[in-house]
């Protein structure tokens, strides 16, 4: 058994075991071809749930370069194939080698958020999933995953906690104007986060919670 395998089936193995999660909308990931997923980030979890249970096994991830320090995490990042990103400067070799694998049909995960949220609702984010969906033009899977910052409490009281991820529907951006790039960046970034949010019970949705189109999409017929 290969190293990938080991890993997936072990970890697959403790998750069923010592957690509950419910998935909603698995039906809207696309089972092939380059897509983009975009999820909230509460906990350091999420990537774990999200690569177990998105249904394609061809994920990967942009991972920051300072969890390199932890020998286990580095390795498991080795072995899944991520992206390191250094996040403190304008990475342009993590950037191609993301644009790469979503053009030669991978599947790739990012949180616009940049880092773990401190209040487990949704920080404002950062423009970077808005740049890379901009360059290679693959659909947006937004992800939206809540109970993940209960998991270590609910383990030290012995419990398995319930986690939840909803996949919404796949959805493009429209591509940014030379002419004013700055705002179809930060229009594109919101849309990127609404999606996002419009699936998160409201407690979740922080920076975004009064954003007018999160109302517009709820109106919508439901992802699951």
């Amino acid at each position: 058994m290969d190293q990938l395998k080991l890993l997936r089936n072990s970890v697959a193995f403790l998750f069923r075991t010592l957690t509950i999660v419910e998935v909603v909308g698995i039906e809207n990931m696309p089972t092939q071809g380059g897509c983009l997923v975009c999820v909230n980030h509460l906990a350091v979890y999420d990537p774990v749930i999200v690569y177990l249970y998105c249904g394609r096994n061809d994920l990967s991830a942009l991972v920051a370069k300072k969890h390199q320090t932890n020998p286990i995490f580095r390795w498991i990042v080795n072995v899944v194939g991520g992206i390191w990103l250094n996040r403190d400067e304008a990475d342009s070799h993590a950037i191609r080698a993301a644009q790469e694998f979503l053009r030669n049909g991978g599947c790739l995960g990012i949180s616009p958020e940049g880092t773990r949220s401190p209040t487990h609702a949704m920080i404002e984010a950062k423009t970077g999933a808005a740049y890379l969906a901009d360059k290679v033009q693959v659909p947006i899977v937004p992800i939206a995953l809540f109970g993940t910052e209960q998991i270590n409490r609910s383990w030290l009281r012995l419990s398995r906690p319930h986690i939840r991820m909803v996949i919404g529907k796949p959805f493009t951006l429209p591509p940014l104007e030379r002419k004013d790039r700055a705002a179809g960046m930060q229009r594109n970034t919101d849309e990127i986060m609404c999606q996002i949010a419009a699936l998160l019970p409201e407690a979740y949705r922080g920076f975004y919670t009064n954003h007018p189109r999160i109302s517009e999409l709820n109106r919508q017929p439901s992802a699951g």
